[in-house]
Protein backbone atom coordinates (compact mmCIF):
# COMPACT_ATOMS: atom_id res chain seq x y z
CA UNK A 1 0.00 0.00 0.00
CA UNK A 2 1.22 3.57 -0.58
CA UNK A 3 3.01 5.21 2.31
CA UNK A 4 2.61 8.78 3.44
CA UNK A 5 4.52 11.26 1.35
CA UNK A 6 7.18 13.53 2.82
CA UNK A 7 5.99 16.99 3.70
CA UNK A 8 7.85 18.77 0.89
CA UNK A 9 5.09 20.75 -0.88
CA UNK A 10 3.48 19.56 -4.05
CA UNK A 11 5.68 17.47 -6.27
CA UNK A 12 3.33 17.14 -9.25
CA UNK A 13 3.70 14.47 -11.90
CA UNK A 14 4.75 16.00 -15.23
CA UNK A 15 1.91 17.00 -17.56
CA UNK A 16 3.30 18.22 -20.87
CA UNK A 17 1.75 18.97 -24.17
CA UNK A 18 3.12 20.03 -27.53
CA UNK A 19 1.04 22.23 -29.79
CA UNK A 20 2.23 21.85 -33.37
CA UNK A 21 0.15 24.73 -34.68
CA UNK A 22 2.00 27.27 -32.56
CA UNK A 23 5.31 25.52 -32.05
CA UNK A 24 4.87 25.99 -28.31
CA UNK A 25 5.56 23.30 -25.74
CA UNK A 26 4.42 23.74 -22.17
CA UNK A 27 5.90 21.53 -19.50
CA UNK A 28 4.61 20.83 -16.03
CA UNK A 29 7.52 20.71 -13.66
CA UNK A 30 8.17 20.36 -9.97
CA UNK A 31 8.69 23.57 -8.05
CA UNK A 32 9.10 24.35 -4.40
CA UNK A 33 5.77 26.16 -4.34
CA UNK A 34 3.64 23.75 -6.30
CA UNK A 35 2.95 22.24 -9.67
CA UNK A 36 4.10 24.81 -12.19
CA UNK A 37 3.76 24.98 -15.97
CA UNK A 38 6.97 26.23 -17.51
CA UNK A 39 7.38 27.34 -21.10
CA UNK A 40 10.02 25.60 -23.18
CA UNK A 41 12.72 27.71 -24.88
CA UNK A 42 11.21 30.12 -27.38
CA UNK A 43 10.88 28.63 -30.86
CA UNK A 44 9.36 31.61 -32.59
CA UNK A 45 5.77 31.17 -31.49
CA UNK A 46 3.51 34.19 -31.43
CA UNK A 47 2.67 35.58 -27.98
CA UNK A 48 -0.11 33.67 -26.28
CA UNK A 49 -3.24 35.84 -25.89
CA UNK A 50 -4.43 36.64 -22.41
CA UNK A 51 -7.18 34.48 -20.93
CA UNK A 52 -10.56 36.13 -21.10
CA UNK A 53 -12.75 36.50 -18.02
CA UNK A 54 -15.95 35.55 -19.86
CA UNK A 55 -16.79 32.33 -21.70
CA UNK A 56 -15.49 32.17 -25.25
CA UNK A 57 -19.00 31.62 -26.59
CA UNK A 58 -22.53 31.85 -25.31
CA UNK A 59 -24.13 34.35 -22.91
CA UNK A 60 -22.33 35.85 -19.91
CA UNK A 61 -21.83 33.40 -17.08
CA UNK A 62 -24.27 33.19 -14.21
CA UNK A 63 -23.28 32.42 -10.61
CA UNK A 64 -21.09 29.39 -10.03
CA UNK A 65 -22.77 26.11 -9.12
CA UNK A 66 -21.73 23.17 -6.98
CA UNK A 67 -18.58 23.06 -4.88
CA UNK A 68 -15.80 25.27 -6.23
CA UNK A 69 -12.02 25.13 -6.12
CA UNK A 70 -9.66 27.74 -7.51
CA UNK A 71 -10.14 31.41 -8.24
CA UNK A 72 -9.23 31.62 -11.92
CA UNK A 73 -11.26 33.40 -14.61
CA UNK A 74 -11.83 30.23 -16.70
CA UNK A 75 -14.71 28.13 -15.43
CA UNK A 76 -14.41 24.36 -15.70
CA UNK A 77 -17.09 21.87 -14.64
CA UNK A 78 -16.59 18.40 -13.19
CA UNK A 79 -19.66 16.15 -13.10
CA UNK A 80 -19.34 13.06 -10.89
CA UNK A 81 -21.55 10.49 -9.11
CA UNK A 82 -20.74 11.88 -5.67
CA UNK A 83 -23.81 10.10 -4.30
CA UNK A 84 -25.71 7.07 -5.54
CA UNK A 85 -28.91 5.69 -4.05
CA UNK A 86 -28.82 8.47 -1.44
CA UNK A 87 -25.42 7.36 -0.13
CA UNK A 88 -21.90 8.68 -0.73
CA UNK A 89 -20.15 7.06 -3.69
CA UNK A 90 -16.55 6.03 -2.86
CA UNK A 91 -15.58 6.32 -6.54
CA UNK A 92 -17.12 9.75 -6.87
CA UNK A 93 -15.52 11.01 -3.67
CA UNK A 94 -12.07 9.70 -4.64
CA UNK A 95 -12.30 11.32 -8.09
CA UNK A 96 -13.50 14.55 -6.46
CA UNK A 97 -10.42 14.52 -4.24
CA UNK A 98 -8.14 13.79 -7.18
CA UNK A 99 -9.43 16.82 -9.05
CA UNK A 100 -9.21 18.99 -5.95
CA UNK A 101 -5.59 17.96 -5.48
CA UNK A 102 -4.82 18.87 -9.09
CA UNK A 103 -6.25 22.36 -8.72
CA UNK A 104 -4.44 22.92 -5.45
CA UNK A 105 -1.15 21.79 -6.96
CA UNK A 106 -1.66 23.94 -10.06
CA UNK A 107 -1.71 27.10 -7.96
CA UNK A 108 -5.48 27.82 -7.87
CA UNK A 109 -5.20 30.89 -10.11
CA UNK A 110 -6.01 29.65 -13.62
CA UNK A 111 -9.44 28.05 -13.36
CA UNK A 112 -12.45 27.89 -11.13
CA UNK A 113 -13.48 24.25 -10.94
CA UNK A 114 -17.17 23.63 -10.26
CA UNK A 115 -17.91 20.08 -9.01
CA UNK A 116 -21.52 18.96 -9.40
CA UNK A 117 -23.18 15.69 -8.37
CA UNK A 118 -25.12 13.75 -11.03
CA UNK A 119 -26.25 11.09 -8.50
CA UNK A 120 -25.20 8.39 -10.97
CA UNK A 121 -28.32 8.83 -13.13
CA UNK A 122 -28.91 10.14 -16.66
CA UNK A 123 -31.48 12.64 -15.40
CA UNK A 124 -29.04 13.88 -12.79
CA UNK A 125 -26.32 14.20 -15.43
CA UNK A 126 -28.61 16.20 -17.72
CA UNK A 127 -29.54 18.56 -14.90
CA UNK A 128 -25.90 18.97 -13.93
CA UNK A 129 -24.91 19.71 -17.53
CA UNK A 130 -27.61 22.35 -17.89
CA UNK A 131 -26.50 23.96 -14.62
CA UNK A 132 -22.81 24.16 -15.48
CA UNK A 133 -23.43 25.44 -19.01
CA UNK A 134 -25.59 28.17 -17.51
CA UNK A 135 -22.83 28.93 -15.03
CA UNK A 136 -20.35 29.56 -17.82
CA UNK A 137 -18.32 26.35 -17.84
CA UNK A 138 -16.13 26.38 -20.96
CA UNK A 139 -15.41 22.65 -20.76
CA UNK A 140 -17.05 19.78 -18.89
CA UNK A 141 -15.05 16.99 -17.23
CA UNK A 142 -16.97 13.77 -16.56
CA UNK A 143 -19.30 12.13 -15.99
CA UNK A 144 -18.32 8.52 -15.31
CA UNK A 145 -21.16 6.29 -16.50
CA UNK A 146 -21.91 5.76 -20.19
CA UNK A 147 -25.60 6.66 -20.05
CA UNK A 148 -24.73 9.83 -18.15
CA UNK A 149 -22.07 10.79 -20.70
CA UNK A 150 -24.67 10.56 -23.46
CA UNK A 151 -26.92 13.02 -21.64
CA UNK A 152 -24.10 15.46 -20.95
CA UNK A 153 -22.98 15.31 -24.58
CA UNK A 154 -26.54 15.93 -25.76
CA UNK A 155 -26.58 19.22 -23.84
CA UNK A 156 -22.95 20.27 -24.14
CA UNK A 157 -22.47 19.89 -27.90
CA UNK A 158 -25.17 22.37 -29.01
CA UNK A 159 -23.76 24.80 -26.45
CA UNK A 160 -20.27 24.45 -27.96
CA UNK A 161 -18.76 22.98 -24.78
CA UNK A 162 -16.28 20.12 -25.20
CA UNK A 163 -16.51 17.17 -22.81
CA UNK A 164 -13.73 15.01 -21.37
CA UNK A 165 -15.53 12.03 -19.86
CA UNK A 166 -14.44 8.94 -17.92
CA UNK A 167 -16.59 6.13 -19.34
CA UNK A 168 -14.90 3.00 -20.69
CA UNK A 169 -17.66 2.58 -23.31
CA UNK A 170 -16.16 3.81 -26.56
CA UNK A 171 -19.66 3.95 -28.02
CA UNK A 172 -20.38 7.21 -26.19
CA UNK A 173 -17.37 8.98 -27.69
CA UNK A 174 -17.86 11.39 -30.58
CA UNK A 175 -16.20 14.55 -31.89
CA UNK A 176 -16.27 16.96 -28.99
CA UNK A 177 -16.95 14.22 -26.42
CA UNK A 178 -13.57 12.74 -25.54
CA UNK A 179 -12.78 9.80 -23.27
CA UNK A 180 -9.90 9.90 -20.80
CA UNK A 181 -10.60 6.39 -19.49
CA UNK A 182 -8.63 3.17 -19.84
CA UNK A 183 -10.08 1.56 -22.96
CA UNK A 184 -9.89 -2.12 -23.85
CA UNK A 185 -8.81 -1.07 -27.33
CA UNK A 186 -5.50 0.37 -26.07
CA UNK A 187 -4.80 -2.72 -23.97
CA UNK A 188 -5.50 -5.08 -26.88
CA UNK A 189 -3.34 -3.12 -29.31
CA UNK A 190 -0.36 -2.90 -26.95
CA UNK A 191 -0.29 -6.55 -25.89
CA UNK A 192 -0.71 -7.74 -29.49
CA UNK A 193 2.20 -5.58 -30.64
CA UNK A 194 4.43 -6.79 -27.81
CA UNK A 195 3.61 -10.47 -28.31
CA UNK A 196 4.26 -10.15 -32.04
CA UNK A 197 7.62 -8.53 -31.32
CA UNK A 198 8.48 -11.59 -29.23
CA UNK A 199 7.82 -13.97 -32.11
CA UNK A 200 4.17 -14.81 -31.47
CA UNK A 201 2.57 -15.05 -34.92
CA UNK A 202 -0.60 -17.08 -34.37
CA UNK A 203 -3.14 -16.21 -31.70
CA UNK A 204 -6.28 -17.49 -30.06
CA UNK A 205 -8.81 -15.29 -28.27
CA UNK A 206 -10.85 -16.31 -25.23
CA UNK A 207 -13.66 -13.98 -24.18
CA UNK A 208 -17.06 -13.96 -22.49
CA UNK A 209 -20.27 -13.27 -24.38
CA UNK A 210 -20.57 -9.63 -23.29
CA UNK A 211 -20.19 -6.13 -24.65
CA UNK A 212 -16.70 -6.01 -23.15
CA UNK A 213 -15.83 -9.32 -24.77
CA UNK A 214 -17.21 -8.24 -28.14
CA UNK A 215 -15.10 -5.09 -28.18
CA UNK A 216 -11.97 -6.92 -27.03
CA UNK A 217 -12.30 -9.66 -29.66
CA UNK A 218 -12.85 -7.20 -32.49
CA UNK A 219 -9.97 -4.96 -31.49
CA UNK A 220 -7.49 -7.79 -31.01
CA UNK A 221 -8.40 -9.26 -34.38
CA UNK A 222 -7.83 -5.88 -36.04
CA UNK A 223 -4.52 -5.42 -34.23
CA UNK A 224 -3.30 -8.86 -35.31
CA UNK A 225 -4.26 -8.22 -38.92
CA UNK A 226 -2.35 -4.92 -38.96
CA UNK A 227 0.72 -6.70 -37.61
CA UNK A 228 0.54 -9.46 -40.19
CA UNK A 229 -0.32 -12.10 -37.57
CA UNK A 230 -3.28 -14.49 -37.56
CA UNK A 231 -6.08 -15.16 -35.09
CA UNK A 232 -6.75 -18.83 -35.72
CA UNK A 233 -9.33 -19.53 -32.98
CA UNK A 234 -11.90 -17.41 -31.14
CA UNK A 235 -13.61 -19.14 -28.21
CA UNK A 236 -16.57 -17.46 -26.52
CA UNK A 237 -18.37 -18.55 -23.37
CA UNK A 238 -21.32 -17.54 -21.24
CA UNK A 239 -20.25 -15.08 -18.57
CA UNK A 240 -19.23 -16.95 -15.44
CA UNK A 241 -18.83 -20.26 -17.27
CA UNK A 242 -15.35 -20.18 -18.85
CA UNK A 243 -14.90 -23.97 -18.91
CA UNK A 244 -16.61 -24.29 -22.30
CA UNK A 245 -14.36 -21.69 -23.89
CA UNK A 246 -11.21 -23.20 -22.42
CA UNK A 247 -12.22 -26.66 -23.61
CA UNK A 248 -12.79 -25.31 -27.11
CA UNK A 249 -9.28 -23.85 -27.14
CA UNK A 250 -7.73 -27.03 -25.81
CA UNK A 251 -9.28 -29.07 -28.63
CA UNK A 252 -8.62 -26.54 -31.42
CA UNK A 253 -6.61 -28.06 -34.28
CA UNK A 254 -3.28 -26.62 -35.36
CA UNK A 255 -2.30 -24.86 -32.16
CA UNK A 256 -1.33 -21.23 -31.54
CA UNK A 257 1.53 -19.28 -29.98
CA UNK A 258 -0.47 -17.16 -27.52
CA UNK A 259 -4.01 -16.71 -26.25
CA UNK A 260 -5.50 -13.27 -25.51
CA UNK A 261 -7.90 -13.56 -22.56
CA UNK A 262 -10.46 -10.73 -22.43
CA UNK A 263 -11.81 -11.37 -18.95
CA UNK A 264 -12.09 -8.88 -16.11
CA UNK A 265 -10.66 -9.32 -12.62
CA UNK A 266 -13.86 -10.65 -11.04
CA UNK A 267 -14.07 -13.47 -13.57
CA UNK A 268 -10.44 -14.51 -13.50
CA UNK A 269 -10.44 -16.98 -10.58
CA UNK A 270 -12.93 -19.27 -12.35
CA UNK A 271 -11.15 -18.87 -15.66
CA UNK A 272 -7.74 -19.59 -14.13
CA UNK A 273 -9.13 -22.75 -12.56
CA UNK A 274 -10.38 -23.89 -15.96
CA UNK A 275 -6.99 -23.11 -17.53
CA UNK A 276 -5.13 -25.06 -14.84
CA UNK A 277 -6.70 -28.35 -15.90
CA UNK A 278 -6.74 -27.72 -19.65
CA UNK A 279 -3.21 -28.62 -20.65
CA UNK A 280 -2.85 -25.41 -22.68
CA UNK A 281 0.81 -24.42 -23.14
CA UNK A 282 0.44 -21.14 -25.07
CA UNK A 283 1.58 -17.78 -23.70
CA UNK A 284 -1.33 -16.08 -21.90
CA UNK A 285 -2.01 -12.41 -22.71
CA UNK A 286 -4.28 -9.99 -20.86
CA UNK A 287 -5.18 -6.39 -20.05
CA UNK A 288 -4.60 -3.82 -17.36
CA UNK A 289 -7.61 -4.94 -15.33
CA UNK A 290 -5.42 -7.87 -14.27
CA UNK A 291 -3.19 -5.56 -12.22
CA UNK A 292 -5.15 -6.68 -9.19
CA UNK A 293 -3.91 -8.81 -6.26
CA UNK A 294 -6.76 -11.28 -6.83
CA UNK A 295 -5.43 -11.98 -10.32
CA UNK A 296 -1.70 -11.75 -9.69
CA UNK A 297 -1.70 -14.59 -7.17
CA UNK A 298 -3.59 -17.09 -9.35
CA UNK A 299 -1.24 -20.04 -10.06
CA UNK A 300 -2.45 -20.57 -13.65
CA UNK A 301 -1.49 -16.99 -14.56
CA UNK A 302 2.12 -17.03 -13.42
CA UNK A 303 4.16 -16.05 -16.47
CA UNK A 304 1.24 -14.26 -18.18
CA UNK A 305 1.81 -10.92 -19.93
CA UNK A 306 -0.58 -7.98 -19.78
CA UNK A 307 -0.62 -4.34 -20.88
CA UNK A 308 -1.06 -1.66 -18.21
CA UNK A 309 0.05 1.85 -17.28
CA UNK A 310 3.40 2.24 -15.56
CA UNK A 311 3.07 2.30 -11.78
CA UNK A 312 5.55 5.05 -10.94
CA UNK A 313 3.21 7.96 -11.58
CA UNK A 314 0.36 6.40 -9.66
CA UNK A 315 2.60 5.56 -6.70
CA UNK A 316 3.75 9.18 -6.39
CA UNK A 317 0.19 10.44 -6.80
CA UNK A 318 -1.12 8.03 -4.15
CA UNK A 319 1.46 9.30 -1.66
CA UNK A 320 0.43 12.92 -2.18
CA UNK A 321 -3.25 11.98 -2.06
CA UNK A 322 -2.80 10.12 1.22
CA UNK A 323 -0.97 13.05 2.77
CA UNK A 324 -3.72 15.46 1.70
CA UNK A 325 -6.82 13.33 2.41
CA UNK A 326 -5.56 10.79 4.97
CA UNK A 327 -6.59 7.81 2.87
CA UNK A 328 -5.72 5.84 -0.23
CA UNK A 329 -7.20 6.85 -3.61
CA UNK A 330 -9.25 4.54 -5.77
CA UNK A 331 -7.60 3.85 -9.11
CA UNK A 332 -9.91 6.12 -11.14
CA UNK A 333 -8.88 9.17 -9.11
CA UNK A 334 -5.96 9.69 -11.51
CA UNK A 335 -8.37 10.34 -14.37
CA UNK A 336 -9.97 13.26 -12.54
CA UNK A 337 -6.54 14.54 -11.52
CA UNK A 338 -5.24 14.46 -15.08
CA UNK A 339 -8.37 16.08 -16.50
CA UNK A 340 -8.26 18.94 -13.99
CA UNK A 341 -4.49 19.40 -14.42
CA UNK A 342 -4.85 19.50 -18.19
CA UNK A 343 -7.56 22.16 -18.17
CA UNK A 344 -5.57 24.31 -15.74
CA UNK A 345 -2.48 24.03 -17.95
CA UNK A 346 -4.37 24.91 -21.11
CA UNK A 347 -6.13 27.82 -19.43
CA UNK A 348 -2.77 29.17 -18.29
CA UNK A 349 -0.95 28.93 -21.60
CA UNK A 350 -3.26 28.71 -24.60
CA UNK A 351 -5.49 31.74 -24.40
CA UNK A 352 -8.48 31.73 -26.73
CA UNK A 353 -7.48 28.32 -28.17
CA UNK A 354 -7.35 26.64 -24.76
CA UNK A 355 -10.17 24.15 -25.34
CA UNK A 356 -10.37 24.18 -29.13
CA UNK A 357 -10.57 20.95 -31.09
CA UNK A 358 -7.06 21.46 -32.45
CA UNK A 359 -5.65 21.90 -28.95
CA UNK A 360 -7.44 18.94 -27.38
CA UNK A 361 -6.67 16.55 -30.25
CA UNK A 362 -3.08 17.59 -30.83
CA UNK A 363 -1.29 14.42 -32.03
CA UNK A 364 1.65 14.96 -29.67
CA UNK A 365 -0.75 14.37 -26.81
CA UNK A 366 -0.29 14.89 -23.09
CA UNK A 367 1.61 13.21 -20.28
CA UNK A 368 -0.30 12.54 -17.08
CA UNK A 369 -0.19 10.38 -13.99
CA UNK A 370 -0.59 7.19 -16.02
CA UNK A 371 1.72 8.14 -18.89
CA UNK A 372 1.18 9.62 -22.33
CA UNK A 373 -2.30 9.88 -23.80
CA UNK A 374 -3.98 11.68 -26.66
CA UNK A 375 -7.56 12.20 -27.77
CA UNK A 376 -8.48 11.10 -31.26
CA UNK A 377 -10.70 13.41 -33.33
CA UNK A 378 -13.66 11.03 -33.08
CA UNK A 379 -13.50 10.97 -29.27
CA UNK A 380 -11.65 7.90 -27.91
CA UNK A 381 -8.07 8.03 -26.69
CA UNK A 382 -4.76 6.33 -27.26
CA UNK A 383 -2.38 5.59 -24.39
CA UNK A 384 1.25 4.66 -24.05
CA UNK A 385 1.23 1.47 -21.99
CA UNK A 386 3.82 -0.78 -20.41
CA UNK A 387 3.79 -4.59 -20.55
CA UNK A 388 3.99 -6.52 -17.29
CA UNK A 389 4.65 -10.14 -16.47
CA UNK A 390 3.04 -11.97 -13.56
CA UNK A 391 5.54 -13.86 -11.44
CA UNK A 392 5.47 -15.03 -7.82
CA UNK A 393 2.20 -13.19 -7.25
CA UNK A 394 3.44 -9.80 -8.41
CA UNK A 395 3.65 -7.90 -11.70
CA UNK A 396 6.98 -6.65 -13.00
CA UNK A 397 7.53 -4.45 -16.04
CA UNK A 398 9.15 -6.27 -18.96
CA UNK A 399 8.58 -3.50 -21.54
CA UNK A 400 8.32 0.14 -20.45
CA UNK A 401 5.64 2.50 -21.62
CA UNK A 402 6.77 4.85 -24.42
CA UNK A 403 7.60 8.36 -23.20
CA UNK A 404 5.95 9.91 -26.26
CA UNK A 405 3.94 8.99 -29.32
CA UNK A 406 5.69 8.19 -32.61
CA UNK A 407 6.58 11.36 -34.47
CA UNK A 408 6.14 13.62 -31.43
Amino acid sequence: MPTSAPTTPKRGVALWFALAATGLMALAGCTSSGLGFLSAPDVGAAPVPQVQSQPLNGPPAGPTVGETFGTGPVRVALILPLTQNNAPSPIGVSMHNGAQLAIEESGMNDVTLMIVDDHGTPDGAAQAAQAVVGAGAEIILGPLLAADVREVGRIAKPAGRPVIAFSTDEGVAQPGVYLLSFLIESYADRIAEFAFSKGKKTFAVLAPQSDYGNIAVGEFQQAATKLGARVVTVARYTAGQPQTGVQELASAPGGFDAVFVAEQADGMPALAQALAGSGLKAQILGTGVWNDPRVLRLPALQGAWFAAPDDAGYTAFAQRYKTRFNGDPLRLATLAYDAASLTAALARTQGAQRFSTATLTNPSGFNGIDGVFRFTPDGPNERGLAVKQISAGTASTIAPAPPRFPGS
